[in-house]
């Protein structure tokens, strides 16, 4: 066995594909590399009718890597697709170099970005459920026996099934964490629907520049970069100054295609804010080409993550960098799904959009005058405290207040003693729903 690099800086893209070839699909694992920290110095592709169960590619093309890895001075390679610990163990030994799946690229890539406290306990637990079938690979050590010496020979236990017992409680510690943190973010979201403001979360391709979009509209000053996975922690931010009242947005981690399930299955508490949302603003990358296929990749991630069935709004940012020519505009909505054209970056268009959201939410306020008496002095405390009195005006009968509030929270005061005073309001039509 080889002496693994720690190194890994040089990498060699390997790009199997099973037939035509799609440029787009190495610039995105490029993309990714150097994301993660590595040099690209050069890149392979393999036509693959039916995988190897050895080594995935055929001996010729392993060959080629291998000479290819010489000539570049490559010290890690990098297949875009998913290994099996089998392949990716003889592949390590073939190459004497180290072998890194799409799967562990992107693990460790989230490794890397993870800021808050939750969202390194869950990279660390996708990290080594991936790594469980795998402590076999490149060391020789982890087959030697652990006994030895007086009173420790016998049978003894091999290093490889000690690592393996380690690394179970190792997971065991992190899913209890994950889930005292899980029960708080359960209340913190709890408190925001007592709250009853309407929710919003942001999804989309990674890169699509969901995170410049949220600064843009909540004022907040949340890390941007041009990068894949800039942004992996959720923020939520009050946004204020709509038509409708204030709503809770939520800014999520980005998507990529065939995004590995142990991540999906650690974030699934993150990836909450969008399953939890009254609507989707679905963020897409307007100059990138492949956009049409984007949107089907974010898609099927929601469906996977039980957001599937959540009204979007689809928001095509990046038109400062559209062809000259192509002017941006605003569709009809195609299945209820309506369409907003912006530039988070320059500001354009996102007057169209606060005013989407708007007309989107009226419908979920009351909106009105409504006459209390002096016996009714704790309703109007409690809409007052809610913030939901726009202007008042006392005589000698009571009070006239000029209301504004979701109409939840008006229903939840109707169910609660001296609430009654609400019902004609709410029996009142509500405005039309969003339709752009």
């Amino acid at each position: 066995m080889f002496e693994r690099s720690r190194k890994g800086e040089n990498a060699l893209l390997v790009q199997p594909y099973p037939g035509p070839v799609d440029p787009a699909l190495l610039d995105e694992f490029a993309e990714l590399a150097r994301s993660a920290g590595a040099a690209v110095v050069g890149s392979v592709t393999a036509k693959i009718a039916r995988p190897n169960p050895a080594h995935y590619i055929g001996t010729g093309k392993l060959d080629e890597v291998k000479l290819l890895c010489e000539a570049t001075g490559a010290d890690l390679v990098l297949f875009n697709v998913a290994l099996s610990p089998v392949q990716e163990r003889n592949l390590e030994k073939a190459l004497s170099r180290r072998v890194v799946d799409r799967t562990g690229l992107i693990l460790d890539i989230f490794a890397m970005r993870a800021s808050s406290h939750e969202g390194k306990l869950q990279v660390e637990l996708a990290q080594l459920r991936h790594m469980a079938t795998r402590l076999v690979r490149g060391w020789t050590h982890l087959e030697r026996q652990r006994g030895g010496g007086i009173g420790l020979r016998g049978p003894g236990e091999t290093q490889l099934e000690t690592d393996r017992r380690l690394l179970q409680k190792r997971v065991e510690v992190l899913e209890s964490r994950l889930e005292k943190v899980e029960v708080q973010r359960t209340q913190m979201r709890r408190a925001r629907l007592r709250n009853e403001l309407p929710r919003v979360a942001l999804v989309g391709y990674t890169n699509a520049g969901k995170s410049t979009l949220f600064n843009a509209l909540t004022q907040s000053g949340v890390y941007v970069a041009d990068q894949l996975f800039a942004t992996l922690d959720p923020t939520v931010r009050r946004v204020e100054a709509l038509d409708c009242g204030p709503l809770v947005l939520a800014d999520t981690v980005g998507f990529v295609r065939d995004l590995p399930h142990e991540l999906v299955a650690a974030f699934r508490s993150t990836l909450s804010e969008a399953r939890d949302a009254d609507l989707l603003l679905h963020v897409v990358d307007a100059a990138d080409p492949l956009r049409e296929a984007r949107i089907e990749q974010v898609d099927a991630v929601l469906k996977e993550i039980g957001a599937g069935e959540i009204p979007q709004l689809l928001v095509f940012n990046k038109i400062d960098l559209l062809d000259e020519g192509v002017q941006p505009h605003r569709e009809q909505p195609v299945e209820g799904t309506g369409k907003v054209w912006v530039s988070a970056r320059t500001g354009a268009g996102l007057d169209l959009l606060r005013a989407a959201l708007a007309q989107r939410f009226t419908a979920q306020r009351l909106v009105g005058e409504l006459r209390l008496g002096p016996v009714q002095a704790r309703l109007r405390a409690r809409l007052h405290a809610l913030g939901a009195v726009c202007g008042e005006r006392a005589d000698e009968f009571g009070w006239k207040l000029q209301l504004d509030l979701p109409r939840a929270q008006a229903e939840l005061l109707v169910r609660e003693k001296g609430g009654d005073a609400l019902e004609a309001l709410l029996a009142a039509p509500a405005a039309p729903t969003y339709n752009p």
